[in-house]
Order: structure tokens, then sequence, then C-alpha cells
């Protein structure tokens, strides 16, 4: 079985005419997608500590050395990456020394400091590039579309941004770096504003983007994104738009618009986060159910074909290994494949990255910002210094990593359109279902609990002893009798059979 998996799984490498499917791919829940910071993604720290010295020998990442990286996506069955914002930062009330990647100071420009300096490409052209070899081992590419701007473009361009009473720019939240856009009212978006957006898209779609990640969207109106999507896909129709939403977003403050995860949808999002980063959270298998159940009744709303994303882990949350250990990551690559979603991960989670830096905001010995010290979220992937390469060493993490991924691809080719269907067990901290058709059905059960092993008793109408069980991951074989399956799971363990 794990051959077959690693055979379908493979990617091409022959170079071949690129065409965009990234919509049509996203509405069947076939995208794997990594989260990526070009500006660390194949950093070179020779001294290991965690910072790139400059004037060293160390190099940061960069749009070309993060191509030699790419043969190792494919093969761990990564087929989309999600790059965070790759336009300039601003300098002035920065967080971190190399400035958040979500200060945006252009809209029509690729940031700099993501170029290889001794390359005589521009920075746009070593993005091309990088898209292009993506391109070559069919892997897409969506960008970040930054919520708010710089200090620096504020200042600049303040009649773009939401005032306070005494007019003074407002910040949103703890966002001390950005100050944030007035995009309109519905019914009377800001025109200026949106020209700026749509001069964004097209150099993301100059570049040969497949789609966006719009962060924070509910902070403009439904009107904004339905002009700024229209108008994108009469140019790229399988252009993918998927907004950084989730189901229970509140209002950043009181002076900021609030567009509601709904009506993100409804002008013209393909799909949103959706809100299972809740997840470690949740007390009961009920929990996960519902919220599935929840997300399948609100698609069904639409004419256009809606989805999400299995947002369990972004770079916006604590590194899995933090919240519940090794078996939490191995359990979330198997959600990820077998849950009606399309997979979504930050580098680094693949080998058990715990994103805790030893320099954690202590005074830098040298800075590209008006901040003197390495500013970073704790066991957050680093988006404010010029910091290592995400990873480590967990070859468990690893390796279920990327059979979970093969066996997601395996999985709807074979069974496409499979429901989902809770099944019953003997206790509420054990979540089972199956995601099956006619002639086939994978079993998915799992231990919420991660101090405590459960004997597991699982129901599974019509199973008998003439159906066939094939186990793809599980660490002792469960005890199978005509309408039950009976299973020990260890503490936040987690099982398939394919049926």
């Amino acid at each position: 079985l794990s051959l077959l998996i690693l055979f379908l799984g493979i990617q091409a490498n022959a170079a071949t005419v690129w065409i965009n499917d990234a919509r049509a791919q996203f509405q069947t829940n076939s995208l794997v997608i990594l989260g990526i910071n070009i500006r660390t993604f194949n950093a070179k720290d020779l001294n290991k500590n965690g910072i790139i010295e400059p004037k060293s020998e160390e190099e940061k990442g960069s749009f070309l050395n993060a191509i030699d990286r790419l043969d190792e996506l494919a093969m761990q069955g990564v087929n989309t990456v999600h790059l965070l914002p790759i336009t300039p930062v601003g300098k002035i009330k920065a967080l971190g020394t190399a400035g958040s990647l979500f200060a945006l100071n252009s809209f029509d420009e690729v940031n700099p400091q993501l170029a290889d300096r001794k390359s005589r490409l521009s920075p746009k052209d070593q993005a091309i590039r990088f898209i292009d070899e993506a391109h070559r081992r069919k892997i897409r590419v969506l960008i970040d579309i930054p919520a708010c701007a710089s200090y620096d473009y504020y200042l600049k361009n303040n009649g773009l941004f939401l005032k306070k009473e005494n007019g003074s720019p407002v910040v949103a939240s703890d966002w001390t770096d950005v100050r944030v856009f007035d995009a309109g009212k519905e019914g009377r978006i800001n025109l200026d504003l949106l020209d700026k957006y749509k001069s964004l898209i097209d150099m993301y779609m100059e570049i040969g983007a497949d789609g966006a990640v719009a962060s924070s969207p509910t902070m403009k109106p439904a009107d904004f994104w339905a002009e700024l999507i229209s108008y994108t896909r009469a140019r790229s129709p399988q252009f993918l738009f998927i907004a950084q939403a989730t189901d229970k977003e509140v209002p950043f403050a009181k002076n900021i618009p609030f567009t509601n995860y709904d009506k993100l949808l409804e002008a013209g999002f393909d799909g949103y986060y959706a809100g299972y980063s809740r997840f470690s959270d949740w007390q009961t298998a009920d929990e996960l159910y519902e919220h599935v159940k929840f997300n399948q009744k609100l698609f069904s709303k639409y004419k256009l074909i809606k989805s999400d994303i299995g947002s369990f882990a972004t770079h916006d949350n604590v590194s899995p290994v933090l919240v519940n250990g090794p078996q939490y990551s191995i359990m979330l690559s198997w959600l990820n494949a077998t849950l009606p979603v399309n997979a979504y991960f930050t580098d680094g989670f693949q080998s058990g990255d715990d994103y805790m830096y030893p320099w954690e905001n202590k005074r830098a010995k040298k800075t590209f910002t008006d901040d003197d010290f390495y500013f970073v979220h704790r066991g957050k992937m680093d988006i404010f210094n010029f910091s290592r390469k995400p990873g480590a060493s967990n070859g468990d993490i690893l390796q279920n990593f990327i059979l979970a991924n093969k066996f997601k691809f395996m999985m709807n080719s074979i069974m496409p359109g499979a429901s989902f269907v809770p099944l019953q067990t003997n206790s509420s901290n054990v979540f089972a279902y199956a995601r099956s058709t006619k002639q086939n059905a994978v079993i998915v059960i799992g231990n919420m609990d991660f101090s405590n092993m459960q004997n597991a008793k699982v129901s599974v109408p019509h199973l008998n002893d003439k159906i066939a069980i094939v186990p793809v991951k599980i660490q002792d074989i469960p005890v199978v009798t005509r309408g039950r399956i009976n299973s020990i799971l260890a503490p936040g363990e987690v099982q398939v059979l394919l049926v």
C-alpha cells in the first residue's frame, strides 16, 4: 500500500506549459498547502545560532535559493505553497530587525530582502524564476495579500487610511507596526484603495501566481472584495481566493469595519480558514463532527463550489509540538489527509520545529529597522527577522507527514466525493469517522486525550468478515468483529484503516 501511495504521489519534473488549476483542485479538497516565508525558507545559518549574521558567509532566504528545496517539497507530497507577503516592508515603528512581512510598503514591487544580491536578475525576475520552477514540479503558488500597510506607507499616503476622531490613524489590535486602510463601506467602497489592490493582483499575475490568501479580509467590505475578485477572474478564471477568516471571528475594534465570513464567501472567496485552529481546545469528538457538518451545510448555500483548509496550525498558531507533543503533529497530518478539507501546514511542521529562538527579544548587534530587538511571537514561525531555516529532526513526524499526504492523493483518486460519516464510540474523547463511497471506505480513529490510553470500541454498521481491511496507519492491529472495531489507543494516537 505504501508503494502504491508513493507511486500515485510522484511529481513529474518534465518541463510543460503550466495551466493554472488552483480553484478546481481546491474545490475537490486536493491541495496540500505549505505556508512559507521566503526570507527564512532556505536560509544558511552556518554557526547554528538561529540568526543570519550580517556581513558573514551566512545567507538569508531568497527566491533563488528557495528553488533548491522544491524537489524536497514535491517528494513530501506538497503540491501548493502559500508565500507569506512578498511586498517591501516598512522600517519605522517596526517589529523585529527586518520588519514584519505584513507591514506592506508598496503594492507593485517585490521585497528586495527576498532577492539574491549576487544575481543580476531583479527581485521581480527572481520571483518569476522561483514560480516557474515550482510549476515545473507541479507545485501551485499562492501569495498573501496583506491587510494593512506600514507606518512608512501611511506617512506618504495618509488619505488611504482610517482615522480616529482626533485624526490619528487606526491601529488594529496590537499590530503596532501597521495602520489600517480605509476601504470604505458597503455600496461606497474606496476606489483609490481598490486600484492599489488591483495593482497588487496585477503584479501577482505578472510573476505567475495561481491564487491569493487574503489576510484579515474581515476589515474590508464585501463589495470591496467582490470588485477585486471579479477584476481578477475576468483575467484568470482559475485564480484562487482564500479568506483568512473563521466562523468565530470578531471585530478588531469598534472603529474598524467588520465583514463576516459568510459575506466574504458570497463576495467570491473560494473558501476560508474554517476555524480548525480551535481543535486543540475541543474536549469531545462531537465538537469535531459538528464543525465538519457546519461547514458542509454552509458551503451548500452557495451556487459556486466552496471549500476550506485544515487550518489546525498556521503561522498565527503556536507550534503543535508545544501544544501536545509530536503525537499531536502526527494526528494533524492524518486529519488533514482524511477530513473533507484542503491540507494546510506551516514550514517546519513536517519535521517538528518548535519555533523557539535563543535570541528571542534580545538586543540585536545590527538592525535594518528602527527596532533594536529580535522581536518574535513565542513558539511561532519568525516573520520579523532574518532567522534560520525552519525545521527540526523528528523522523516520525516527517514520515507520517509524507505518508498522510500521499494517502490523501490516493484517497481522492479512488474515492472522489466520499461522504463524511461520524461513527459511534464508547468514549467522548475518542473520535471516529468514515469517509465512504459505495465500494470503499476509510475509517479514522483518534484519541483526543494526550495523557491517557483509551480502550476504544467503534461501531461500524455493515462491517463483517467478508470485508477486507488494510491497515494504513496503526501501532497495534485492532480487533475487528461484526459491526465493531476494538482498539487500544495510546495517548494522542490516530489510526487509519482502508476498507
